[in-house]
């Protein structure tokens, strides 16, 4: 990256985008998995103009969730999800598919995405830098990140936490059913930053 990113300031004022750096603009993110142990973080760049429900497969991918499940993105003065042909958006859900994420944040430097309402897992995510990149930004790009994403459907933040008690522990009372469910091995640490941007290269923005 040619240019440094600038920090945002605590009310950011963001310049609206000119036809000529259009795209070159990016947003870095950081991305926290609430209530989970060891810690799961993602740090990111996006254009500052990527829609949101492209911003959703971006976040699926970074952090390894294999979609499937409804989502929300929630910010300060509005929430925004996808509809879905058999599924309308909840009262005060707004359609995501237009929306940028720079119009979303409206000045703010922080929002929740939420991914599979019956799991409810949160993710905080906050504006760290605002920067131009000198040219388009055609797919997210992958800064750092730790923690193995947690498998789908295990329950939760407090499901995790049980899941890995009792592939920890052969004696633990749920550990066969645990190794049955689910029979690859797990690190909860284990994370590669190359198959992240690999599966990033493959959302074009």
């Amino acid at each position: 990256m040619s240019t440094p990113l600038y920090k945002v300031p605590t009310k950011p004022r963001v310049p609206r985008a000119s036809k000529a750096s259009k795209g070159k603009r990016v947003y870095q993110l950081r991305i926290d998995l609430s209530w989970v142990k060891p810690r799961v973080w993602r740090r990111l760049l996006v254009p500052t103009t990527v829609k949101l429900s492209l911003l959703h497969v971006v976040l699926l991918d970074a952090m390894g969730w294999q979609g499937g499940h409804l989502h929300e993105f929630i910010f300060l003065d509005a929430n925004y999800g996808q509809p879905e042909p058999t599924w309308e958006l909840p009262e005060g859900v707004d359609d995501e598919t237009n929306v940028s994420l720079h119009k979303a944040l409206a000045g703010s430097a922080s929002f929740t995405y939420v991914y599979d309402y019956g799991d409810n897992w949160q993710h905080k995510i906050k504006v760290e830098r605002e920067g131009d990149m000198g040219t388009p930004l055609t797919s997210a790009m992958f800064i750092a990140g730790k923690g193995a994403c947690p498998p789908g459907d295990v329950g939760g933040a407090p499901g995790y936490q049980d899941f890995l008690e009792a592939i920890a522990d052969s004696k633990h009372p749920r550990h066969q059913e645990i190794a049955e469910w689910h029979p690859e091995p797990f690190d909860p640490n284990a994370f590669d930053p190359a198959q992240a941007q690999a599966r990033l290269d493959r959302i074009n923005l």
